[in-house]
C-alpha cells in the first residue's frame, strides 16, 4: 500500500518571505500553524531585546545568535522544499514533486 505525500495549503512564496523579514521574532511559525515553536522564537526574541536594553550584551549576543541560526535554518529548509506546517504537510516550493512512500516496508517509491 502506498501514501501520497499532502502538500500544505500554505502558500510557500509567503512562507519564505516572513521567514526572511521577520524570522527571528517567529511571524512564519505563526502563519505555519507551528504554534510552540512560534513562541519559543518570540520568548527568544523578547529575551534578546531586553537582555539588550539591561546592559547584559553578553547574554543578549548568545540568544540572539541561537535565535538567527534557527531562523537560518527554518529558511534554507524552507527553500529547499523541506519544511512541514502544523499539521505536517510539506510547503512546497513551485514545481515540486512529491514523494510516494510505501506504508509497508517503509521505502520510497
Amino acid at each position: 500500500m502506498t501514501r501520497l505525500e499532502t502538500p500544505s495549503d500554505k502558500s510557500y512564496v509567503i512562507a519564505v518571505c516572513l521567514s526572511a523579514i521577520f524570522g527571528v521574532i517567529g511571524i512564519q511559525h505563526f502563519y505555519m500553524g507551528r504554534y510552540v515553536e512560534a513562541c519559543i522564537d518570540l520568548g527568544l526574541f523578547i529575551i534578546t531585546v531586553y537582555c539588550f536594553v539591561t546592559g547584559e550584551v553578553l547574554l543578549a549576543v548568545m540568544f540572539g545568535l541561537a535565535d538567527g541560526l534557527h531562523t537560518v535554518i527554518v529558511t534554507f529548509m524552507l527553500l529547499t522544499g523541506s519544511f512541514r506546517d502544523g499539521q505536517g504537510r510539506l510547503i512546497c516550493y513551485p514545481g515540486q514533486r512529491l514523494e510516494q512512500t510505501d506504508l509497508k516496508h517503509g521505502e520510497i517509491v
